[in-house]
């Protein structure tokens, strides 16, 4: 299964009504394939200008955004009688400033049936590669505030520990910490004013900032939401899920409304336990270490292991 078909396998498209968030310049569903609303935390032209500097981007194709998610709630954007069959949104979790909130806006245009599809980055292979995964109270912390926009902790963090990582020597873990280097910043260049002052323009003017609010593995996602459906906060079941593929940095999972919570909680437990990796293993990050012989058989093993 490709990657698009790990988001969209079993939608039939030519009869649903489904949206996709932050499609960029790059989205699943094209309007010819479907009846879709794009809906971003901008509008066309911004983004544009935002993503003018950045060669990943190709802003002449941006699509055109059709409902603008900020603050508003998407019921609003969408319209009160809009009812969905499902929802796609490709490494955009992650940055919303309120994860709960979000999951239950989403909620509220879905039919009783209705389904989201997510693509998660992975922390262990990704640049958020040193920053620590998000706990519950972070997300009740948010949640409580209301965060229209990624709060003042969270620049904090991607500003000071975001760092440039190669995937497949996250992987092999050949990666030394220490030589990481700085995403948001050149080595040795680091300020006061150049890590406080996004996060000060935040605070103070309510300054969108965008950046990773939020950090998971496949493992603390499952937990994540298992704890945040404990306390009821959220009616969506884990329906599948794929996990980070060998040399891949993001894992899918896909969450359907279910209004038994006994069986939320175990789609979520079922998932947590399925997971192949917590973590990336001290074997892999010790063959860095090894002697070039050693090294040479342990990576051989590593190898078979993950095709098995």
């Amino acid at each position: 299964m490709n990657r698009r078909d790990r988001l969209i396998d079993g939608l039939n498209l030519k009869v649903m009504a489904g949206a996709e968030i932050g499609p960029l310049d790059h989205p699943i569903v094209t309007k010819d394939q479907g009846d879709i609303f794009y809906v971003d935390h901008a509008p066309t032209e911004s983004l544009r200008e935002k993503f003018a500097r950045d060669p990943n981007v190709n802003v002449a194709k941006i699509a055109h955004v059709d409902a603008v998610w900020g603050t508003r709630t998407l019921q609003e954007c969408l319209g009160s009688a809009a009812r969905l069959d499902y929802v796609i949104a490709s490494h955009v979790i992650e940055h919303v400033p309120d994860l709960l909130t979000w999951l239950q806006e989403i909620r509220a245009v879905l039919k009783p049936d209705g389904e989201v599809r997510l693509a998660v980055p992975d922390r262990r292979f990704s640049f958020d590669y040193l920053r620590q995964e998000s706990r519950l109270c972070d997300v009740l912390d948010a949640f409580l505030r209301r965060a229209r926009a990624p709060l003042p902790l969270a620049i904090l963090d991607h500003i000071a520990n975001t760092r440039v990582v190669d995937v497949v020597k996250a992987w092999a873990g050949e990666i030394a910490e220490s030589d990481l280097e700085p995403l948001s910043w050149k080595r040795g260049e680091l300020s006061y004013d150049l890590l406080v002052g996004p996060a000060r323009d935040a605070l103070e003017n309510g300054a969108y900032h965008d950046v990773h609010s939020w950090i998971f593995t496949p493992y603390s996602f499952a937990g994540l939401l298992a704890e945040l459906a404990a306390l009821g906060l959220h009616d969506f079941a884990c329906a599948r899920f794929f996990d980070t593929q060998v040399n891949q940095n993001e894992f899918f999972v896909w969450l359907r409304v279910c209004n038994d919570p006994a069986a939320v909680m175990d789609s979520w437990r079922h998932m947590r336990d399925n997971v192949r990796t917590t973590s990336v293993s001290p074997l892999r990050r010790n063959v860095m270490g090894a002697p070039a012989r050693l090294k040479l058989i342990l990576r051989r093993f590593l190898r078979r292991q993950d095709h098995n």
